[in-house]
């Protein structure tokens, strides 16, 4: 592989989405690139990467603000490098079932920072989460965890696959 070095760069609420960005990094690594997770609101430059990963947990239909606020924050600096985009939230087995394109929302935020691509995977939802709706939906018996990280690291490879490829062109 080529050594670049990618962030996975993610916003979530109650960590579930965290997890998912972490999984990316590590198979990322794998690869044999250099990949680091963080949150998106702890990251004010970009231009340390080759290329960026950005994720964010799905709230009605719209990526965690912090997600949102990365991307139009560093729209410029992210035009100028590959960007994938992922986004974490059905609280069921859809997304490991069949591909969920992304919300309008996402596709909005995806197209100002020309992303090469989407995935959704399904979301986590804690016994014990943040924000009154989710602590709703904990108590009616949705809390589980419906990632997929072999189809998540099955993504993360992909990238890595493009990225090896760039580097020959």
């Amino acid at each position: 592989m080529t050594g670049k070095r990618v962030l996975v760069a993610y916003g979530t609420q109650n960590g579930g989405t965290a997890g998912i960005a972490e999984e990316i990094a590590a198979t990322l690594e794998k690869d044999g690139l250099a990949a680091e997770p963080r949150p998106a609101a702890d990251v004010t430059d970009v231009t340390a990467y080759d290329a960026v990963v950005l994720g964010g947990g799905l709230y009605a239909g719209r990526w965690h603000r912090d997600a949102r606020r990365f991307a139009r924050r560093l729209k410029s600096a992210l035009l100028e490098r590959p960007v994938w985009c992922f986004s974490s939230g059905p609280l069921d087995a859809t997304a490991t079932q069949k591909d969920i394109p992304p919300t309008r929302a996402v596709q909005r935020d995806m197209s100002r920072i020309k992303a090469r691509g989407h995935t959704t995977f399904g979301g986590r939802l804690d016994p014990d989460p943040q924000g009154r709706l989710a602590r709703s939906m904990a108590k009616r018996g949705m809390a589980h965890d419906w990632r997929d990280f072999d189809q998540i690291r099955a993504w993360a490879h992909t990238i890595a696959t493009d990225l090896d490829k760039q580097a020959v062109i």
